[in-house]
């Protein structure tokens, strides 16, 4: 009986809350269930169940036993169902989209909002909301850090432990003496030529930048970013220049709980599942050959893959992942039928080797000139009639949008195809002083934004509607850039950030993942 007191209080407890009242059958029913759980499990069943009560269309905050019915059984299938959720390809248009509710300090699914489906022709609106969401998001992450969090009244602050508060433009305009040594939070707009603004939810303010400190990273419009400085005469006179503190993925999801940001068949995120986690570290033979630039229509990069399928023949890897562009040409009007004889060539050489063939997947992630509608991103995948024949030879292919995400086990992989470096390092305010750490500069950038793309969209065109999708937060596992700089892999935040770089053009190079142990490894194809 005093366990069943336990239960019935727990639930209650973690229903209160989360702003939700149990009527008395749903309470009843739910605590019968959670009776035939093992007792150090409780808590995180009842988490669980939670979240899958919050995905649920609800209509008010009273929860009816039909609620937590549904919510038991979602639960009862992400369980069996995470057996099989090891590999999954989820298209930058099946991303699902979270808002972050300022209100209710929580994210919620689009169904449980206002907000009107995505569409491709995007309004007005939805390029506001656009940097308002990337402002919102980054502002709700800054505020959980510690240097920003204001401590608990009557706690005594540590010696050399600053606390630095965050003030609004409105308040820097609405005064009419100097402010001194402030830190203010916006996006760096040039609202006229040659002069430099800096934008948030309340306001814009010019910025003098004439003794600014750029801390590390690749400051251009369109970033988001802290300056420290002071203001006087309409003017902030900016200090120093950084970027929004990174959070590691791990710190996310002990925030918001098991939501499935990512995407894919689980209804949860995949970072809950023991199993997968211990199928991903007993798989020790699992890995990914990353290769970008795969000119198909190149006589010799055609060779270079074939010796590689033969390379790995005695021991297919996971998969290959294969990003455009897959024609040494620009778009022409010849270039789709040179495509389509090309992948047939493709085909030929991965049957020729019947291990790969049966033993690895194929992922083809779209180039900027390759066919398709222009350069806006995200990218739908190479068009089904260029593709169908070559689908229906190598039945474990999939033609991807770019960016795109790999589900693989309990890790989460992020693949994008486009010449980020080069765009933004021409693009910046200020170049870093130490211009051969660019790669480094460049991570940090990405994960500090949350964002694949923290450009100008006159640099970088984005489906406003779909912006979400090119998000990077939480943070994922993997990220890989498949960009023509040079070669790199760089850690931060617990992400590590993979570049093959281009295959013809740094001498026949590619990267290789090994999710088991979380390492990649350089490689690169001698003569034949």
């Amino acid at each position: 009986m005093d366990v069943t007191r336990k239960i019935k209080t727990k639930v209650n407890a973690g229903f209160k809350m989360r702003g939700l009242i149990l009527r008395p059958e749903a309470s009843r029913y739910l605590v019968e269930v959670l009776e035939a759980v093992s007792p150090p499990e409780v808590d995180d069943v009842i988490e669980r169940v939670l979240d899958a009560v919050e995905k649920q269309p609800l209509s008010s905050s009273m929860i009816e036993q039909s609620v937590v019915e549904s919510a038991v059984q979602d639960c009862t299938q992400s369980c069996d169902e995470a057996i099989d959720n090891v590999f999954n390809i989820i298209g930058a248009f099946d991303v699902p989209r979270y808002i972050y509710s300022v209100e209710r300090k929580k994210f919620v699914p689009l169904s449980m909002t206002t907000h009107p489906a995505p569409s491709l022709c995007g309004t007005a609106k939805d390029k506001a909301e656009l940097f308002r969401e990337r402002y919102t998001i980054l502002q709700q992450r800054i505020h959980r850090h510690e240097l920003f969090t204001p401590p608990a009244v009557g706690a005594a602050v540590e010696e050399g432990q600053n606390k630095f508060q965050l003030r609004t433009i409105e308040a820097l305009l609405g005064s009419s003496a100097k402010v001194g040594e402030v830190i203010v939070f916006g996006m760096v707009t040039q609202l006229k030529e040659g002069k430099f603004y800096l934008e948030d939810l309340s306001g814009t303010v010019q910025l003098d930048m004439s003794k600014a400190q750029f801390h590390s990273g690749l400051y251009t419009e369109s970033c988001f970013v802290l300056v420290e400085g002071w203001y006087e005469d309409s003017v902030f006179h900016v200090n120093g220049f950084g970027f929004p503190p990174t959070e590691p993925s791990s710190a996310t999801r002990a925030y918001y709980g098991d939501i499935n940001f990512f995407g894919g068949p689980s209804a949860t995120s995949v970072k809950a599942s023991a199993k997968l986690r211990q199928l991903e570290e007993e798989n020790e033979d699992a890995m990914f050959v990353i290769v970008s630039d795969v000119w198909l229509d190149n006589i010799e990069v055609v060779e270079k893959l074939g010796l590689m399928f033969s390379g790995y023949a005695s021991m297919p890897p996971t998969c290959f992942i294969f990003c455009g562009n897959f024609s040494s040409a620009p778009y022409g009007n010849a270039q789709i039928k040179s495509l389509k004889e090309s992948l047939k060539a493709l085909a030929d050489v991965i049957c020729a080797h019947p291990n790969i063939h049966n033993g690895s997947r194929f992922v083809f992630v779209p180039g900027p000139e390759d066919p398709g509608p222009g350069t806006i991103l995200p990218r739908p995948p190479l068009a089904e009639h260029i593709t169908e024949d070559f689908r229906q030879r190598v039945p474990f292919s999939v033609f991807a949008t770019n960016p795109c995400r790999i589900q693989y086990c309990s890790q989460e992989i992020v693949v994008i195809r486009e010449d980020l470096v080069n765009k933004m390092c021409r693009n910046c305010i200020r170049l870093p002083n130490d211009s051969l750490d660019i790669p480094n500069h460049f991570v940090k950038t990405i994960l500090s934004q949350g964002h694949l793309t923290p450009l100008p969209l006159y640099v970088s065109p984005v489906f406003w509607a779909f912006d979400y999708s090119m998000r990077v937060y939480p943070v994922p596992d993997v990220l890989i850039f498949a960009d023509k700089y040079d070669p790199f892999s760089v850690t931060n935040t617990d992400c590590l950030c993979i570049s093959p770089g281009s295959f013809p053009r740094s001498g026949f190079t590619f990267k290789v993942y090994y999710p088991s142990n979380r390492t990649v490894e350089d490689s690169k194809l001698q003569g034949l």
